[in-house]
């Protein structure tokens, strides 16, 4: 009965592993990358409508993202959407297709943005953490109903700590890769 409550926290760490992992794509680094505009929503036939259902975003160049819209009259409003997102592009177009180069990462960017690595990495583990507390909490009231034993508690509990150990690491392994892509020039 109690592993169907380790299993379930076991998922629910591994979805914030995945979270943390789309949160990291969009954190920008020296490459360009076209997951760096996910969160842009364009303006389409007045719905808000994610960049990539509206065009073809693609990466020619290391510092390079082009958008090859589906519909030509969408690239003005492609080009707003980009520069309303706070990603700091700046969007060039030939009328047929949208060019945003990347520009350097100052040192003192880089430092922003690994800071920023640490908070979201930091996050994970909080949320690990609580996964951790609720399924504790779970065994307890199964065995204080007695539908496990003290000895079911136990090794539940030691389950579940070795389940949140390993997704810890894991978190620290993704943060000090992400800060490396970061640093990187």
């Amino acid at each position: 009965m109690y592993k169907s409550i380790i299993s379930s926290a076991s998922e629910r760490m591994d979805k914030t592993l995945e979270s943390l992992k789309k949160d990291f794509a969009r954190v920008r680094t020296g490459r360009a990358s076209t997951t760096l505009l996910d969160p842009v929503m364009v303006n389409y036939y007045g719905n808000p409508t994610p960049l990539s259902q509206v065009g073809t975003l693609s990466v020619p160049e290391a510092r390079l993202i082009t958008v090859t819209p589906w519909e030509k009259n969408l690239i003005p409003e492609i080009e707003k959407a980009i520069l309303k997102s706070d990603l700091g592009l700046n969007p060039s177009s030939d009328g047929v297709i949208i060019r945003i180069p990347l520009p350097s990462l100052t040192e003192d960017r880089r430092k922003e943005l690994c800071k920023n690595v640490k908070r979201l990495g930091e996050d994970a583990k909080v949320s690990v953490r609580a996964i951790r507390r609720d399924g504790n909490d779970e065994l307890k009231k199964l065995e204080k109903s007695k539908d496990i034993s003290e000895d079911d508690l136990k090794r539940g509990e030691k389950d579940i700590q070795d389940i949140t150990d390993q997704h810890v690491k894991k978190i620290d392994d993704l943060v000090v890769h992400k800060e490396k892509d970061v640093m990187e020039i």
